[in-house]
């Protein structure tokens, strides 16, 4: 995931924060990394041929969803920014992240490493490269008020 550290001025305005999936399938979450900005609804549809009971004992939001069967699926909402730990009490093998942020400028990055951040404001901000668990890499930059594109390299170790 690849977000700003720091939200600009008007970031915070009222739109709808949505709703995403972290599937269970092949006793996995799918996918692995999930970000959403706060207040989005989490939907956790199972897809294998067992039980599964996803939960979280992180302080950003605390959950059991219980035990449920193959294609049932249930929500959370995600109302604080913070990281989420997600895990199955029954395969404790399977284990996922979940980003919440307070405004809408990050994205999870393309299998090739590709991501975007649009319509950022101009100003001085701090662009993180986070993955699996840690910050990995982080960049000062500069959006000119005439806009345009920047490129940002991370690298991730």
């Amino acid at each position: 995931v690849v977000y700003l550290e720091s939200a600009p001025a008007g970031a915070f305005e009222d739109r709808p924060a949505g709703r995403a999936r972290m599937t269970q399938r092949n006793e996995t979450f799918v996918p692995h990394v999930l970000a959403v900005r706060a207040g989005a609804t989490v939907d956790f549809p199972n897809e294998d041929h067992t039980y599964h009971n996803v939960f979280s004992l992180s302080k950003t939001q605390r959950f059991d969803l219980g035990r449920y069967a193959a294609g049932q699926s249930k929500p959370v909402r995600f109302d604080r920014p913070g990281i989420v730990r997600v895990f199955c009490d029954i395969h404790s093998h399977m284990s996922a992240f979940i980003l919440v942020f307070s405004h809408r400028f990050f994205d999870t990055t393309e299998p090739d490493g590709q991501y975007q951040i649009p319509a950022v404001p101009p100003g001085k901000y701090t662009v993180i490269a986070w993955n699996d668990g840690a910050v990995r890499d982080s960049h000062a930059v500069t959006v000119p008020e005439q806009g345009g594109a920047i490129e940002l390299d991370f690298v991730i170790r």
